[in-house]
């Protein structure tokens, strides 16, 4: 009796142990202690009653119990030593069409930075949340939890309805504000309404984080106001790849500026189609004297201001078309592609749709160098009357065939010791010049890589470590609409069809036996 005792308090106590290490995994260390406990009892009681065990076991109803048992415990086993990995590790597929819920590298290393507690308050009304906002809004806020160091995101659930002083509090003051999320701080506090979590929602949480934590995010400029592309215009799509990356764009016009941000990571001047007036001009060139970062894409035939500011710099900016007969977008003779082979920058395949050169001066100023980062093959020309309403032909009285740079990079030297060591840099700017400004516009940002080109000089020229593209993940609505009838089908058979199907295989298993 004593051992049948002793057998049963080990089955217990081993039952008890695992089901603490499958419910309570940080007190996993007690719980294989309880199931080494109880290994040792019901082992203790198999030796203290060893004749009974053995003959239990010898006999024939023993033997196939046995085997039985044995088989059982293995498959129990397996189970269980599967479900205890897989509790610490974990993985999990995003298999929606946007990978909605994967979070870029940008976004887990601020995650992985955070030093400080951020709590997310989700003012949700599930009846009202006809779009799935909030439940979308939840599941991205668990993965951001999932990432965040130390902890220091907390999710809090407000029911604005139920607690309306609390609402008000955050500004939620009336119902087209439901299921919005509150990011807050000791330092500030932040709202992310519910059109942004629907069109980019990752974006805005992140950005939020920067924000409410205190830090700092980098400026991309973009100049305007003598006719520039702009980023809220035919750029749009190039400054939404900038802010998906977590930098923010802003806009400037520098007709009545002193100077240009402190701030400022990048400058863009993008394809001026207007002189510049004489202070825009002047804050421009200072800003490059004061040895700072800078795009500049001029087009054929534009205002020769960005000529002027770059001859400085070692470059000159031609006025006439690039004609490429070997290699051009197809139906465009004035559309340059460029393969890898001839990109230092490693983005497959480029086009600019109408460029011109940017020629290297035989000398670059004292301490910088011109390093030409894409060019066109050696049978193309410089056009300087092209007419698109006519095939340009190759006169060699007046065109030469050259491979010519449609982009170049200027940058400092390296400054070395008298055993070739580096010690330094020299002090300059670092300029990127485009003979073109039409490749990141919203016709051609997407094609080919152009995008990933932009974004990788961006990166190059220091706005941040890790650039990608990344698409924006906005939360679609799918309906189905299905008839009357097809409603009622699907409600009976998703309740009835399984069963049926169960009830009528063993009917036939019966009749077959019988």
């Amino acid at each position: 009796m004593q051992t049948v005792v002793l057998a049963i308090l080990g089955l217990v106590s081993m039952v008890v142990g695992l089901l603490l290490s499958l419910i309570l995994p940080q007190i996993r260390i007690f719980a294989w202690g309880l199931i080494a406990f109880g290994i040792i009892l019901v082992s203790a009681a198999a030796i203290v009653d060893f004749r009974r065990v053995k003959g239990a076991v010898s006999s024939r109803r023993g033997k196939y119990g046995t085997s039985t048992t044995i088989m059982v415990s293995i498959f129990a086993g397996i189970v269980v030593l599967v479900n205890s990995i897989s509790i610490g590790v974990n993985h999990q597929f995003d298999f929606t069409a946007l990978s909605q819920f994967t979070l870029t590298s940008q976004t887990k290393d601020v995650l992985g930075k955070l030093d400080m507690p951020v709590t997310a308050l989700c003012f949700f009304v599930t009846p009202d949340d006809q779009y799935g906002t909030g439940a979308y809004a939840l599941s991205m806020l668990v993965e951001y939890q999932n990432f965040a160091a130390n902890n220091n995101l907390q999710i809090k659930i407000v029911d604005p309805d139920k607690h309306p002083e609390e609402a008000r509090k955050y500004g939620i003051t009336d119902t087209s504000l439901y299921q919005s999320v509150v990011f807050e701080t000791t330092l500030a506090s932040r709202m992310v309404q519910p059109s942004e979590i629907i069109s980019q929602a990752e974006h805005s949480f992140t950005n939020a984080i920067l924000e409410v934590t205190g830090i700092q995010e980098k400026k991309i400029y973009f100049v305007t106001g003598e006719g520039e592309a702009s980023p809220t215009g035919n750029l749009s799509l190039a400054a939404d790849a900038l802010k998906t990356n977590l930098l923010q764009v802003v806009p400037i016009d520098l007709s009545y500026v002193k100077a240009v941000p402190d701030d400022c990571a990048v400058l863009i001047v993008a394809g001026p189609t207007k002189p510049m007036s004489d202070n825009t001009y002047r804050v421009i060139a200072n800003y490059l004297k004061s040895n700072r970062q800078a795009i500049f894409m001029t087009n054929p035939g534009a205002p020769d201001d960005i000529k002027k500011l770059l001859a400085v710099w070692g470059v000159d900016v031609q006025s006439g078309t690039i004609i490429d007969p070997t290699e051009y977008l197809t139906g465009n003779i004035d559309s340059p592609t460029i393969p890898k082979a001839r990109d230092t920058m490693g983005v497959d395949k480029v086009y600019f749709p109408g460029v011109t050169a940017i020629i290297p001066q035989a000398t670059a100023p004292t301490g910088m160098e011109v390093l030409p980062i894409l060019w066109t093959t050696k049978d193309s020309w410089l056009d300087n009357n092209y007419d698109p309403l006519t095939t340009p032909k190759f006169d060699a009285a007046v065109d030469t065939a050259s491979a010519y740079a449609v982009g170049v990079l200027i940058e400092p030297t390296v400054i070395q010791d008298s055993s070739g060591n580096a010690t330094g840099i020299n002090p300059g700017p670092y300029i990127v010049a485009f003979g073109d400004s039409d490749f990141i516009t919203n016709s051609h940002f997407t094609n080919a890589n152009n995008g990933d080109l932009f974004l990788s000089l961006v990166k190059a020229l220091g706005a941040g470590t890790d650039i990608v593209t990344i698409d924006h993940k906005v939360l679609t609505t799918r309906r189905l609409i299905i008839s009357p009838e097809a409603t009622t089908f699907l409600n009976i058979s998703s309740i009835a069809l399984l069963p049926a199907i169960v009830l009528i295989i063993g009917a036939i298993m019966w009749w077959r036996r019988r």
